[in-house]
Order: structure tokens, then C-alpha cells, then sequence
């Protein structure tokens, strides 16, 4: 192992993110030593083409067989073109893509192996985050609380605020930067909200052949139609105490709801599905956030940026007004992780996944 991953100093960690919104693989550079953020360095991208989108699409809901594999090796492809092209890190976070996540059923499964990218890189690789909270009765997600918590410490926050990620699944992270640590009780609260961008892109695809609505400008020329809103909201998920995940298909039959309405109108009802099942979550935040801060793709639409400050009772704003990249937060979020890992700390706690007790996952793979 290098020696520097068991000392206390920084380390330069490479994080990697290929999200529910299967568009590509995000990459980053933080300077942390696992507890604080000392700095942020380069960033990547390396898009999905549309191959290896329907590779991945696939794949989806599948746990074992000839299309996870196949998509294993897209994704570790795609990585490792991309991991190699930054320079020297001490250690590298490697999410994988998630296909499928029962946390209380069959469990969770991220394609990709982290010791064959570690022998690729020529680097230790963390990899495997879930499985452990999974196994110990806990959501498996979200995991990037833990880095949020930081995050909030880094732009020195000194009231509870909100992160929101807005990816295939919306996910919000309620944080009291006051608390002694990211583990310590009443620190952090989170939780999937509902499906973001993951139906919507679904939808576009399917019926454009476009990957997303670009600038929300398909939504901006529809109505909301209120009678599909009103039954998704009645779905139970949303009566259920976080903490609480979801998988990227588990409402699939949004698609239904709005499977009548014309493009515009069915593009602008499920946007509105995604902001409602924001608001329907800030319900559940111990005392209301002084600011929601918004990450991931979905705070470039601007029909739902504005969807969700109608909704809100507090400032909306995407978290590059702190300071932060909201396109990287995610694979930043791993790369902070992959530290802790390394060193032994805890990447989840009750209040972020529901698991009964601390518990620091992944799997530590050293190449040769």
C-alpha cells in the first residue's frame, strides 16, 4: 500500500462518478486527509456514446448474466481511458454503475471491477461502497452526505442548510455544520426524494430520439397536467420516514401517467413530479434549511430550478454560488470517500442510509 494512505496528512484522491442519468463518467481531484477539504483539483469528462448508452440501458435491472457483463466492461473501459489521463494520485474512488439496488431484497450491484481498474491505473482503487451498509440493514444510499458535511465545514456554513442532487434520482442531504462531526447524532439527514432526470431523459429519448430536454425547453411550452401530479404524489414511498433510497426505475410507471399527453405537456408534468417530490421531502427536515444548494444536471433546467423555488420556502440556488462545481460534486464525493475508506472511517451512519450503527464500506484494492 502507499504509505501515505495510512498517515493523517492529505492525500491527492481521483474520485469517478457514472450516474443513473447514463450520460458518462465525471471525474475529480480532491485534496483531503478524510475529514477536512484542503482543495480541489483537475476535473474530467468522458461522455457515454450512443452505444454504449444502449449498452448500459440494457443492463438496467439486471444482476448477473451477458448484459451486466457487458456492461462491466463498458464502464471499466470508460473509466480507466479516462482515470489515465490525470496525473499522479495516491488513490483512486471508483462508484461503478449502479443496475440495480434492492437494499431489502436482493441487495445492490454496481458494474465494474475495481481490481482490474487498480491493475489498469497502476493505483490503489476503492471501490465497492454500498455492499457493506446494504448487508448491515442500511439504504446503501445516499453516500455523499459524508462529503457534504465537509462541504459545508469548506464554505463555512454555520446554520443547517440543504444539498440537492438532482441526477436520474433527486436526492437531498440536510446538514447542521454545527455538529462535532459528519457521524455525530443530528448531523445530517438524507434521503432519495423521487426520480429527477432519469424519467424525463427516458421520455425524450424515447419519443425525440434527444438524450435530455435541453434547457427544459420542451417542458417550458407544456402544462402540468394535475391529475397525473396528484396520483404520482399518492404513491407510498412518500409517506415513509427517511431515511429511504430508491432504484432508477422504481417509478417507471411515470412514464405511464403522462404516456397520453402530448411531448410538451408530459415533459413539463414530469418535471413537475420531480419538484413536488422535493417538497414532499423538505417535510421531513428536522428544522428548515437556511438555503438549498443544487447539484447534478438538473439545476440546468431552469423550468425546474424555478419549479422548486415556487416550492420551497427558502432560497434555491446551484452550488456553484458557494463556490462548488455541481457537474463534479458527485465524483468529488467519491473521492473524499475512497480516503476515509483507506483509512478506516465511517462513510454512512443512521441518519444518512438508515444502516443501525456507523459503518465505513468499500473494498481496498492494491495493484500487483
Amino acid at each position: 500500500m502507499n504509505k501515505a494512505i495510512g498517515q493523517d496528512g492529505p492525500l491527492r484522491a481521483l474520485g469517478a462518478m457514472s450516474g443513473t442519468s447514463l450520460d458518462g463518467v465525471d471525474a475529480a481531484v480532491v485534496e483531503t486527509d478524510g475529514h477536512r477539504i484542503f482543495g480541489f483539483g483537475e476535473t474530467g469528462y468522458r461522455a457515454y456514446d450512443a452505444g454504449e448508452r444502449a449498452v448500459l440501458r440494457a443492463a438496467l435491472g439486471q444482476w448477473h448474466g451477458a448484459r451486466a457483463e457487458a456492461a462491466a466492461r463498458v464502464v471499466q473501459d470508460a473509466h480507466a481511458e479516462l482515470l489515465a489521463s490525470f496525473g499522479k494520485v495516491d488513490l483512486v474512488g471508483f462508484h461503478g454503475q449502479t443496475l440495480a439496488h434492492e437494499p431489502r431484497g436482493r441487495g445492490t450491484f454496481q458494474a465494474g471491477d475495481g481490481a482490474m481498474l487498480a491493475e489498469a491505473l497502476r493505483c490503489p482503487v476503492v471501490w465497492d461502497f454500498r455492499s457493506d451498509d446494504v448487508a448491515m440493514g442500511g439504504e446503501g444510499a445516499p453516500l455523499a452526505p459524508f462529503f457534504h458535511f465537509a462541504c459545508a465545514r469548506w464554505i463555512g456554513a454555520a446554520r443547517p442548510l440543504c444539498f440537492l442532487n438532482l441526477g436520474g434520482v433527486a436526492n437531498l442531504t440536510w446538514v447542521d455544520p454545527g455538529r462535532d462531526g459528519p457521524g455525530a447524532p443530528g448531523a445530517l439527514l438524507a434521503f432519495d426524494t423521487g426520480p429527477a432526470n432519469a424519467p424525463l431523459n427516458d421520455l425524450v429519448q424515447a419519443r425525440l430520439g434527444r438524450a435530455m430536454d435541453e434547457g427544459g425547453a420542451l417542458a417550458a411550452r407544456g402544462e402540468v397536467e394535475a391529475g397525473a401530479l396528484e396520483l404520482f404524489l399518492a404513491e407510498s414511498y412518500f409517506a415513509r420516514m427517511p431515511p429511504k433510497s430508491l432504484d432508477r426505475n422504481d417509478f417507471a410507471e411515470m412514464i405511464a401517467l403522462v404516456g397520453e399527453l402530448e411531448d410538451a405537456d408530459a415533459a413539463a408534468t414530469l418535471t413537475a413530479m420531480c419538484a413536488a417530490g422535493v417538497a414532499q421531502g423538505m417535510e421531513h427536515c428536522p428544522r428548515p434549511p437556511e438555503r438549498v444548494l443544487a447539484t447534478g444536471g438538473g439545476r440546468h433546467n431552469p423550468v425546474l430550478m424555478q419549479m422548486l423555488r415556487v416550492s420551497l420556502d427558502c432560497p434555491v440556488e446551484p452550488v456553484e454560488a458557494v463556490g462548488l462545481d455541481g457537474d463534479m460534486l458527485e465524483a468529488q464525493a467519491f473521492a473524499y470517500l475512497a480516503v476515509r475508506v483507506a483509512r478506516g472511517l465511517p462513510t454512512s451512519c443512521p441518519g444518512t442510509t438508515g444502516v443501525g450503527a456507523l459503518v465505513g464500506g468499500g473494498i481496498l484494492s492494491l495493484p500487483g
